[in-house]
């Protein structure tokens, strides 16, 4: 895969063997005792606030702070109040030094990731875990990238990344890196106070106009995606109403005539300062998993992305944004995790003692799924009963057995409601595939969280994967069209806010995102707030799987987690086969197989694109 780089890395502490610095990269100054560099990032990207003492803040990416408030987090941090320094408007890393050492952090959802990795008496870190990994020569943990799409409800990586040796720092963690002592990740902030939906809704919506209206005003050229539903077309409202902005929607022959055009056209001819284009796969001749011939040309990053699948697709709806000369592109990303809530939430209910309500919200679900009430409230109440450990203790035990039937090939609907479970990928999974993933959700259950709810949890998780795609989408938009992308429900502040908001309160029954509404009241057309529809993609990933039928089995029978003897190959190919003749087939399962194996195919870990020796070290512009 083609490697444009752009990650942050530091170093702390004294190291064995060569001294090492990223290739290309441009060293921050300003904080004494520890070394930083950004790569691939513009000078307008790394900010600074330090004291006459040595402690100091600094950001790198896209933290939206003013300068008091940048000074303001830094004296906070000081003082020992680090939550400051994390909950900035904006997305970025941020690195604290006080007197005792210093602080590396990501923000809470996940789209900037801090890795790092022992070296002798000290730490090296990064934003990328492949930079890490090509230090040492560490290869891929194959059951971790396995379990990533095989498994749902566990956390698969919790402190490890996708390389063996390679640590990660949960999202809304810190790596502490003291001046004496070991290296250690902590909670960055305190958990959020719950909140009412009154209060925490204006919370919401404070954070929503700051994060959208800053990143706004500070564009030369803005884009915005309009799909037509009610996360991308309340940003593109909320951002047209301080720039004029081009606003895209992405149809083909399946979606040209839902719903979602015909918001996307609603929105554009009643909101101002919305110049509005609509990109026709028909017309561009693209449809999904086009363009993956090649592993060589496709873009690189750091996790595999769901994004290498629509590749062809994002270039045509990219080309008018790169017309335009956008240097900056919103998304409504993370919409669906800040806006709504986790299916389990009714879980969560029956335990806090609101039974009678659990089970009228548990009914309500199965009716709209069209299945049977009590298996719905059978299944609540079995997890409702059991505790995190004991249900990944029970997933881990029957992962070693072979499955007793084929699995259908989408989860049922009373699934939502269980702590964790194997997805529609199982099958393919052979004896040893089965053991590896037995052995890493038993070691998660020996470290799971005895406290947590299935709602919270879910919500976490389903956060990070929205995080993660996010990251990844982004990689590829700055390194193909040159155009960065920003999804401000994944700032910090906003998941702060929604969040603080108990589950099954961000719900009510009958309403969809009914969050949203309190939050963009005003804001946006009302019509969109009271849309009750969602548009499904399943018709055009069928289409693509056919006409990419060829390049798609080439893909599936080289698999490395099928020579590895983790999954049969002939079985994830008679799904693909299932899928090419219209018939059900797990299409999450074959998109989450076919990127792995193309991150896989492309992966580039030669210490040389990344490090080079400190011998070669050049003063820093």
């Amino acid at each position: 895969m083609v490697a444009v780089l752009r990650f942050v890395a530091g170093r702390h502490g004294w190291s064995a063997g060569a001294m090492v610095r990223p290739r290309g990269g441009r060293e921050v100054t300003g904080l004494t005792g520890t070394r930083i560099w950004a790569v691939g990032h513009d000078l307008g990207e790394v900010r600074t606030a330090c004291a006459p003492d040595g402690t100091g803040l600094v950001t790198v990416g896209g933290c939206l702070a003013t300068g008091p408030e940048l000074e303001g987090a830094r004296a906070a941090a000081g003082r020992g109040e680090m939550a400051a320094a994390v909950r900035m408007p904006g997305s970025y890393l941020s690195v604290v030094r006080t007197r005792d050492g210093v602080r590396v952090a990501g923000d809470r959802a996940g789209v900037v990731t801090v890795y790092w990795l022992p070296q002798g008496e000290g730490v090296l870190w990064a934003t990328a875990a492949t930079a890490l990994a090509a230090v040492t020569g560490a290869g891929a943990q194959l059951p971790l990238l396995l379990g990533a799409f095989a498994l749902t409800g566990v956390d698969v990586l919790a402190g490890h990344s996708l390389f063996h040796g390679v640590r990660r720092v949960p999202p809304g963690h810190a790596l502490v890196l003291p001046e004496h002592g070991p290296a250690h990740t902590v909670p960055a902030c305190g958990a959020c106070r719950p909140v009412p939906l009154g209060e925490g809704a204006e919370q919401v919506r404070a954070a929503v106009r700051t994060a959208v209206g800053r990143r706004a005003r500070a564009a030369r050229r803005l884009s915005a995606d309009l799909s037509g539903g009610i996360d991308s077309s309340s940003i593109a409202c909320l951002a047209a109403r301080h720039r004029p902005l081009l606003a895209v929607t992405y149809t083909d022959a399946h979606l040209a005539d839902d719903d979602d055009p015909r918001y996307a056209r609603r929105v554009a001819d009643t909101v101002a300062g919305i110049r509005h284009q609509v990109v026709d796969g028909r017309t561009a001749g693209v449809g999904h998993f086009d363009g993956l011939q090649d592993v060589r040309g496709l873009p690189w990053t750091d996790t595999p992305s769901f994004t290498l699948g629509l590749l062809a697709v994002k270039d045509a709806q990219f080309a008018p944004v790169v017309a335009h000369g956008s240097d900056t592109h919103l998304t409504g990303r993370g919409g669906d995790d800040v806006l709504d809530a986790v299916r389990s939430h009714p879980v969560d209910l029956y335990r806090a003692g609101r039974r009678i309500e659990a089970l009228g919200r548990a009914s309500g679900y199965a009716r709209a799924k069209r299945c049977g009430v009590h298996r719905m409230w059978g299944e609540l109440l079995r997890t409702a009963r059991a505790g995190y450990p004991q249900a990944l203790a029970a997933l881990a035990a029957s992962l070693a057995r072979p499955p007793s039937a084929v699995r259908p090939y989408g989860p049922a609907p009373w699934e939502a409601m269980r702590w964790c479970s194997a997805t529609a990928a199982l099958p393919w999974l052979t004896r040893g595939g089965r053991r590896a993933l037995s052995v890493l959700v038993e070691t998660r259950a020996a470290q799971a969280d005895p406290y947590v709810t299935p709602a919270r949890l879910h919500e976490r998780l389903g956060l990070e994967l929205m995080a993660d795609g996010h990251a990844t989408f982004d990689a590829i938009a700055r390194a193909r069209w040159g155009v960065p992308l920003y999804a401000p429900f994944l700032d910090t502040t906003i998941v702060d806010a929604a969040l603080a908001i108990p589950p099954a309160d961000r719900v009510r029954p009958g309403t969809y995102k009914a969050l949203a509404r309190p939050v963009f009241d005003g804001l946006v057309p009302d019509f969109l707030l009271y849309r009750t529809t969602k548009t499904t993609f399943a018709s055009s990933v069928y289409t693509g799987l056919r006409r990419n039928a060829a390049v798609l089995r080439g893909i599936i029978g080289g698999s490395a987690l099928a020579g590895a003897g983790l999954i049969d190959a002939s079985r994830a190919l008679a799904d693909l086969e299932r899928a090419v003749n219209g018939l059900p087939a797990p299409l999450a399962g074959l998109h989450a197989l076919v990127v792995t194996e193309l991150w896989l195919a492309g992966l580039d870990t030669a210490r040389h694109t990344w490090w080079e020796t400190e011998a070669e070290d050049v003063p820093c512009p």
